[in-house]
């Protein structure tokens, strides 16, 4: 993986300076530039497709063998020693832990793969480019009161600031994404629970029964799903806002911050091209957190859904006295169903 990281990233910079060469063929007119540029072109764009699809199978390969491992682990755990009859009777977090396994747990191995390499290839990217953009913007004058100040290398430092501005706002509009994400999470649990536990309730007890009391009870799960589905999307449509203010925003900043020294000659069209596009790779590297804001979210979320389970595991395997008061017997015929069901008064659920 790290090696068709690395490659990928070598040939990325090839075409940075290939867009330059196209560019300043393009302002020359100059035919014979353009078709060898062209040419130049076709091994680049292979090589770039090639090493793509490489790096998607290399890194879903460790994804899933990771999610085997792991899965299995927490099969093993919680199916042992009749564990998962008695997880019901323990205290904690562990609502529908064949869920938690399914679901968190593909999530909990997927997303840190994803994160730790976009993070790398972010590091890596942001050096390079950072230094092609030092070699091309070299140092800006400005005239500040009658006094001229030297900003050296100021399209890496016009990135550098950008992307604080943007990481500052995302961390504040977003900033109680995880919390949302989480509060969604469980009420899904929930949900699924009590789903689980009308149906085993419904085959014990007698068909002529009613079961009003039941479909209100899970009508206000339902409902709880509905209002932390709706504050989710409320804040993903806040970062939303600045992530595609930002896809808007970069690649016109980044010309305009090279438009002074065009004007001027001390850039061709070719390199205010490749400054452009370095700003934009140094942008997104720096810009890193910002971008995968909402997926760090969702992977702390999932993880700690994953460890709650296992600590609920090692509490049972380690003989913690179970509550079975604090669990109907969904064996009973005569219990209520509403009895089994946790809700507050008002027929509300508990988040």
């Amino acid at each position: 993986m790290l090696l068709a990281m690395a490659l990928q990233l070598f040939v990325q910079y090839k075409l940075n300076a290939w867009s330059r060469d196209l560019f300043n063929a393009i302002e020359a007119r100059n035919e014979v530039a353009l078709r060898a540029q062209a040419l130049v072109f076709l091994p680049l764009a292979a090589s770039s497709l090639l090493l793509a699809v490489l790096s998607v199978w290399s890194r879903m390969t460790t994804e899933r063998e990771w999610r085997r491992w792991l899965s299995n682990h927490l099969y093993d755990r919680w199916l042992q020693s009749d564990h998962h009859l008695e997880l019901r009777f323990m205290r904690g977090e562990h609502q529908t832990p064949e869920h938690r396994i399914a679901d968190d747990a593909r999530i909990a191995t997927d997303l840190p793969i994803d994160l730790v390499l976009g993070l790398a290839s972010s590091l890596l990217t942001g050096a390079v480019f950072a230094s092609v953009l030092w070699s091309i913007g070299g140092a800006m004058h400005l005239n500040v009161a009658g006094n001229v100040l030297t900003v050296p290398g100021y399209l890496v430092v016009g990135a550098i600031l950008y992307s604080l501005v943007l990481t500052s706002l995302t961390l504040t509009f977003g900033r109680r994404l995880t919390e949302v994400i989480e509060r969604n999470k469980a009420a899904e649990a929930e949900l699924r629970a009590m789903g689980t536990q009308l149906r085993s309730a419904g085959e014990s007890r007698s068909r002529s029964k009613p079961h009003s009391h039941g479909r209100r009870a899970i009508s206000a799960a339902l409902d709880l799903v509905i209002a932390r589905w709706r504050e989710l999307c409320w804040q993903m449509m806040r970062v939303t806002a600045i992530t595609h203010a930002n896809l808007l925003v970069v690649p016109t900043l980044g010309l305009l911050l090279c438009t002074p020294k065009y004007l001027t000659g001390a850039m061709s069209l070719g390199a205010i091209v490749q400054a452009a596009t370095a700003f934009a790779a140094v942008q997104a590297a720096f810009g890193w957190f910002a971008e995968n804001y909402g997926r760090l979210a969702e992977w702390a979320v999932s993880a700690g859904r994953v460890a709650s389970l296992l600590v609920s595991l090692e509490q049972v395997g380690s003989g913690v006295p179970s509550d079975p008061a604090s669990v109907g017997s969904l064996e009973a015929p005569e219990h209520d169903v509403v009895a089994i069901l946790p809700v507050q008064a008002g027929g509300r659920l508990r988040a």
